[in-house]
């Protein structure tokens, strides 16, 4: 054979090899979409939880503004007419709003609660199933996976982070109020807020890698205990305990070693970002006070101070939510991840199709006729007898003690088999 055929061959074979590859991606991402589509419908059902708690952000959000103009009103007026009836009204107002925002603080997270734990219960029996056939087939790291996949996506619906998302919105309406008291306070706050989105994308790349690898190994040496677990019955048996620690130790350390990594950078990245809020909360009142003596801070035609007080304040709030999905990354990178095994888990392994139930035997053995030698013995003859099967499937145990119990004397020869056999 020619080498000209070889490479025919050759050609042919990886051009084939180059389309099963991609029949097998088409039907992985396909699978994958399925299962992404059935995730979307179970959190689909708690829709209208969502607008509640969209709702009582908004309302939290506008609460917010009880501080600012309390600050405000205090500089301005309290401190100007030194009127104590004034002081007591404005607290008691503010106190009364701080109670309200704190009480629909407390019931969006209530709310979001029961959307975690309603997810998680409508995905429990199919998640455990879809494990339990999986793992009758070919045990995988989606099988030992699947059930932790589907607790940490409740975990981040249930976390302050996924209540942190609803505020976002508002970040831009404190800007604005920002920059309404000077357009320089509404500079600094927009470039703060910028750096601090820059900050938060250069941790999702840097702490990606490094999380990835802490759970791939913690994972392992999960896998390594619950193995040595399982057979530690051989194990002791044996005297490899002490073997089968080091082996364990070896997986542990090196998990140990990437959390840590992963930690450090993520630890550097969260002080970052409060130390640079902070900063811009002192810069926002320097920046404040700068203007006054300019006499360039003006409300209302009047020099103010308090505007540079409310507008720390403001800034803080705004740039709240990017400070928390900061410090709190690792969990949103385990439920991102969590989320997409369980689409491929369950857009691989399909709902079971429904079952027709089948009826339960019932048969009854009587007697027509009354025994006219009742102390006769049984001679494994049956006289007079009938055997009635309603379900055509023949209960042979109830037919064997009928045959037994004929001649001891009339009695109620009922089916004694158990229910559904």
């Amino acid at each position: 054979m020619s080498y000209a055929t070889y490479s025919d061959y050759y050609a042919k074979g990886h051009l084939a090899f180059e389309n099963l590859k991609k029949l097998v991606g088409f039907m992985s991402h396909t699978a994958k979409q399925r299962g992404l589509d059935e995730l979307r419908q179970v959190r689909a059902q708690s829709r209208g939880l969502y607008w509640f708690v969209g709702l009582f952000s908004a309302l939290v959000n506008i609460l917010m503004l009880a501080g600012p103009l309390y600050m405000l009103q205090v500089y301005d007026r309290v401190l100007g007419s030194r009127s104590e009836a004034t002081l007591i009204a404005l607290s008691l107002l503010v106190a009364f709003l701080y109670g309200m925002m704190g009480l629909l603080d407390y019931s969006r997270g209530r709310v979001m609660g029961r959307v975690g734990a309603r997810f998680q219960a409508a995905l429990d029996e199919r998640v455990f199933n879809a494990v339990l056939r999986r793992a009758a087939i070919a045990s995988d790291a989606k099988t030992s996976t699947g059930l932790r996949d589907l607790e940490a996506v409740q975990r981040l619906l249930t976390s302050p982070i996924f209540t942190a998302l609803f505020d976002l919105p508002w970040t831009p309406l404190f800007l604005f109020g920002i920059a309404i008291f000077h357009p320089w306070l509404g500079a600094l706050a927009v470039g703060g807020g910028f750096v601090l989105v820059v900050v938060a994308i250069l941790n999702q790349i840097t702490t990606k890698h490094p999380q990835a690898k802490a759970n791939q190994t913690g994972f392992q040496s999960e896998m390594m205990s619950d193995q040595l677990r399982t057979e530690a019955e051989m194990i002791r048996s044996l005297g490899m305990s002490d073997a089968a620690f080091q082996r364990w130790q070896v997986a542990r350390s090196e998990a140990l070693t990437n959390h840590l990594k992963a930690a450090d950078t993520g630890g550097l990245f969260s002080s970052m970002t409060k130390t640079l809020r902070l900063f811009l909360q002192s810069a926002m009142l320097g920046l404040g006070a700068y203007l006054v003596l300019q006499n360039e801070l003006v409300l209302q035609n009047e020099l103010t101070a308090g505007a540079m007080i409310a507008g720390s304040i403001l800034l803080g709030r705004a740039l709240a939510p990017i400070e928390m999905a900061i410090g709190q990354w690792a969990l949103v990178t385990r439920a991102h991840k969590g989320w997409h095994s369980l689409a491929e888990l369950l857009g691989e392994v399909p709902p079971e199709p429904e079952r027709h139930p089948i009826a339960s035997p019932q048969s009854t053995a009587e007697r027509t006729k009354p025994d006219r030698h009742p102390a006769r013995p049984a001679t494994g003859r049956v006289k007079g007898g009938k055997f009635h099967n309603r379900t055509r499937h023949r209960c042979w145990c109830c037919w064997f003690i009928w045959c037994r119990q004929i001649h001891t004397g009339p009695r109620d020869h009922r089916c004694l088999a158990p229910s559904g056999w």
